[in-house]
């Protein structure tokens, strides 16, 4: 009769170790950078006004039709911008508070766009209101990016996670 060998019921994994707290706070960060990008999405559809105004200003000749088919375009890819924006601040904290290795360069690429993003807006924007919560955004931003790249932080990303 042949031996049987011991079947285990679950296999043992390396536990994973927690985030140090530069990472948690970091994660904490960028779910208020997602909930402020929504506060931004809020600002932006309710100036569509204000940029309907900044529009016929700079373009005198604009029959109310193509008024109206700008200033849809434009606050049509703001909303997509802003859902993309809310989904990759998502995304961020989840790989970040899974001490993915790619995930602190991905926050630094982000955090790069958006201050360029950030430079252009306070030159094209005409609600100073969109200007301010962009400004605060960049700043909750600068935050996470400062934490997640702090000394403490690194060992937490070495751990082997792909």
């Amino acid at each position: 009769m042949p031996e049987r060998y011991p079947i285990s019921k679950s296999s043992p994994t390396p536990a994973r170790s927690q985030p140090p707290a530069p990472v948690r706070a970091a994660v904490k960060l960028m779910f208020v950078g997602a909930g402020l990008e929504v506060v931004a999405l809020l600002v932006a559809v309710t100036t569509v006004g204000s940029l309907k105004s900044a529009l016929f200003k700079a373009n005198r000749n604009y029959t109310a039709a193509q008024l109206h088919n700008v200033a849809a375009a434009r606050t049509t890819a703001l909303v997509l911008g802003a859902l993309i924006t809310i989904a990759l601040w998502l995304w961020m904290a989840w790989a970040n508070d899974r001490g993915r290795r790619w995930a602190r360069i991905v926050a630094a690429v982000l955090f790069t766009i958006n201050t360029l993003d950030l430079l252009l807006s306070i030159d094209v924007v005409h609600a100073i209101a969109t200007v301010i919560v962009g400004a605060v955004i960049w700043v909750v931003g600068l935050a996470a990016l400062v934490l997640l790249f702090r000394k403490e932080s690194a060992p937490f990303y070495q751990q082997g996670s792909a």
